[in-house]
């Protein structure tokens, strides 16, 4: 019997989200074997957005959820409402007996429940108690799940394609990481940097492009820099340039106009003004 092909196509990045090739093999690696794919990286480097560039990419409904340190992994499968049923129950509003009112299904629920395959973000895992990524081992592997209260079963029509995000606030366990593909996103090099910048500022001269990243990358290379300024504070600092009329910046860090749109701690903005952080020479940019 000929195997039938996906009708899904591979993902290769989106208009407004520049992919390297590494990461667009990974995430289509992630998709054929129907893992979940966590991915980490520094802040800034598209983590969260990626989801909702395969989402566009693929023509898929995105469905987020966003960890908080109290969440846990029953609420991304449904969430039961005793305080409204408690409430109609004393008022006498509606048929309390009814309890499938009460229940509305978690983010993990609605991807299952989707009429098309989704993608599904789960954002910053980590944040969550130890124990959350392992408790969700079971529905991810099985992609369906049991309301106890109506005994209701949720069953994934089709397997949604799973983007987990990491901070590095904590160590994951090894079981769950068994059962996902990992990928690290390195921050981009001045070449792809320079394609992320032409996507938001396409008519942006090349002169001030080549300064603005020579100063954000010298300005990365501060060694006591405790927050180092990220892809999207690059985006806003020029962004701010523009918006004053800035026509070209200087190479040292210490002197760059509007600073304050890339650094945003005061121990950093002092470490940045001395004279000892300085670059001593050029780093990498041609200044025209």
């Amino acid at each position: 019997m000929r195997k039938r092909e996906s009708t899904i196509p591979r993902w290769t990045g989106t208009e407004d989200y520049i992919a390297s090739e590494e990461l667009q093999q990974i995430v289509n690696v992630a998709i054929g074997l129907g893992r979940p794919l966590l991915i980490k990286g520094e802040p800034g480097t598209g983590k969260t957005l990626l989801a909702s560039s395969i989402a566009r990419g693929l023509g898929l409904p995105l469905v987020r959820w966003h960890v908080k340190s109290t969440t846990k992994a029953r609420d991304g499968l449904y969430v039961y409402d005793t305080v409204q049923r408690l409430y109609d129950s004393r008022f006498h509003d509606k048929d309390v007996a009814d309890i499938r009112q009460y229940i509305s299904l978690g983010p993990l629920g609605r991807a299952f429940t989707s009429e098309q395959r989704a993608v599904l973000l789960i954002d910053e895992v980590d944040k969550a108690d130890i124990e959350f990524p392992n408790d969700l081992l079971h529905e991810l592997d099985a992609m369906r799940f049991t309301i106890p209260e109506t005994g209701d079963e949720i069953v994934a029509r089709e397997r949604p394609i799973v983007v987990i995000t990491s901070n590095n606030e904590k160590e994951l366990p090894d079981a769950f990481l068994r059962r996902v593909v990992f990928h690290f996103i390195a921050f981009p090099d001045r070449d792809l940097m320079a394609e992320i910048v032409r996507v938001h500022f396409p008519d942006l001269g090349t002169r001030l492009l080549e300064q603005a990243l020579a100063a954000f990358y010298a300005l990365r290379e501060v060694p006591e820099l405790r927050k180092r300024p990220s892809t999207s504070e690059l985006i806003d600092w020029i962004a701010a340039l523009l918006a004053h009329g800035i026509e070209s910046v200087p190479p040292d860090p210490s002197t760059l106009p509007l600073l304050g749109t890339l650094v945003k701690r005061e121990q950093d903005l002092a470490a940045v003004q001395q004279p000892r952080n300085r670059p001593a020479s050029g780093f990498g940019g041609r200044w025209l």
